[in-house]
């Protein structure tokens, strides 16, 4: 049979053309979905922004926070409980409502924004202990600048709920978290030191802020140690919180005791310590002991811990230290400090915070009653009956006679005895 006879036969075979006809349209479906797929991901590749926040980054939780306001009709939630502490010490408890797991949008900007937020289930984040999670935001267009302003608005918004607030944190882990809830700010006016001891240190820590350059010019190290000693009681961590809050800095508590702690974490909590904040090592002394002393009494403090003396002092002033750091010690005993310890380049100011003065009895005392204060020399005489009954007061039991009387300026001189049973009942408890 011919060839042309064949081909014609074909085309007239009923079977043929059905089969042929199947494989032309499941071609052609074939095709059209890989070009489809082929311009989707072009179009999103060109024409679409997607932005992925993971969960252990700083900004996931003020992205939540920002979303909850803006994606308001959104039907899958999921609750955030939180507290406020008010300037009386209440607590009040209030309830916010996140987006859930799954897919939602909103508009912002003149733009629909699709976000999704994803947990996975077979994996931890090993810091925190719970599922890893992640938030992506998928818009239109090639313009960063709406993500930009998006998160800066998420930061002003978390910004706004601590303002005029000192935020606490302590070290978890390898990670800073905060600890209870944001302060009230302390005014630094409110801790009375000795005269020109607060405008001293307070000087000199804002001389270092602002003139970062000047230790750059110089090839030297960009942060400042002070050490805080004297009697307990006296206001070292008093003077310490009050003067975070007037730099608007927040304070990082690190526990040199604790026996997680190593040197290589220490280090790496020095190096991720919240930006504008304090490091405060308190009683230092306790940690370690004078290398002079005994060599039982130094192995059975260091038993306490696994940091080292070397590890801190290499987290103080060696090769990997961080920069941009301002690091506060206390101790009620200066002598058990090693020199090692204290020489200049690790602790840059040393300031006693020593037993109240007469300078502090009187300032205290017209804090307390400014009208009797102004009209009498009742602060003198204040300051002269206490040294009639002692002479080393902290000022904490000068704080804790006026609080017997709050309203009673002419009782509290004519009780003063009271001192020595307040300093006699701490006695005892310290037994």
């Amino acid at each position: 049979m011919p060839l042309s006879d064949f081909l014609s036969s074909l085309q007239d075979n009923p079977y043929f053309g059905a089969g042929f006809g199947l494989v032309g349209v499941g071609a052609g479906l074939a095709a059209l979905r890989k070009v489809s797929m082929f311009g989707m991901i072009l179009f999103r590749r060109h024409c679409m922004m997607t932005l992925e926040v993971p969960c252990r980054d700083k900004s996931y939780q003020w992205l939540l926070q920002w979303i909850t306001l803006n994606a308001r009709n959104t039907q899958h939630l999921s609750v955030e409980t939180t507290f406020k502490q008010h300037d009386t010490g209440k607590i009040s408890t209030s309830y916010d409502f996140v987006p859930s797991v799954g897919t939602h949008f909103f508009y912002y900007n003149k733009t629909w924004i699709r976000v999704e937020r994803n947990r996975e289930q077979q994996t931890l984040d090993l810091h925190m202990g719970v599922p890893w999670e992640t938030v992506t935001l998928t818009a239109l267009g090639r313009d960063k600048s709406l993500y930009f302003q998006m998160l800066d608005e998420a930061r002003k918004l978390a910004l706004k709920r601590e303002e005029g607030k000192t935020i606490m944190y302590t070290a978890m882990g390898s990670e800073w978290r905060q600890f209870g809830h944001p302060r009230k700010r302390r005014p630094i006016s409110s801790v009375i030191l000795d005269e020109g001891v607060a405008e001293h240190i307070l000087n000199d820590i804002k001389d270092f802020i602002n003139t970062p350059q000047w230790y750059s010019e110089r090839g030297i190290p960009y942060r400042r140690g002070y050490l805080l000693h004297g009697p307990p009681g006296c206001g070292k961590s008093s003077f310490i919180t009050a003067l975070a809050g007037e730099l608007e800095y927040s304070i990082c508590v690190l526990n040199l005791s604790d026996r997680g702690l190593t040197d290589d974490r220490l280090q790496y909590l020095m190096s991720v310590a919240p930006q504008q904040s304090i490091i405060l090592l308190e009683d230092i002394d306790a940690a370690f002991v004078n290398r002079e002393e005994s060599k039982s009494t130094q192995v059975a403090y260091d038993g306490l811990n696994r940091v080292t003396f070397s590890g801190l002092l290499n987290m103080l002033d060696g090769v990997v230290s961080a920069e941009a750091r301002i690091l506060f010690m206390t101790t009620n005993y200066e002598k058990r400090l090693d020199a090692a310890l204290v020489r200049p380049g690790r602790v840059d100011v040393k300031q006693l915070i020593d037993y109240a003065t007469d300078y502090q009895l009187k300032l205290m005392y017209k804090r307390f009653y400014p009208e009797a204060a102004a009209s009498s020399n009742a602060a003198d005489d204040f300051a002269k009956a206490v040294r009639t009954v002692v002479q080393k007061i902290s000022m904490a039991e000068v704080q804790g006679l006026f609080m017997f009387y709050k309203n009673d300026p002419q009782g509290i001189i004519e009780n003063v005895g009271k001192i020595k049973s307040l300093q006699n009942e701490k006695k005892l408890v310290n037994l």
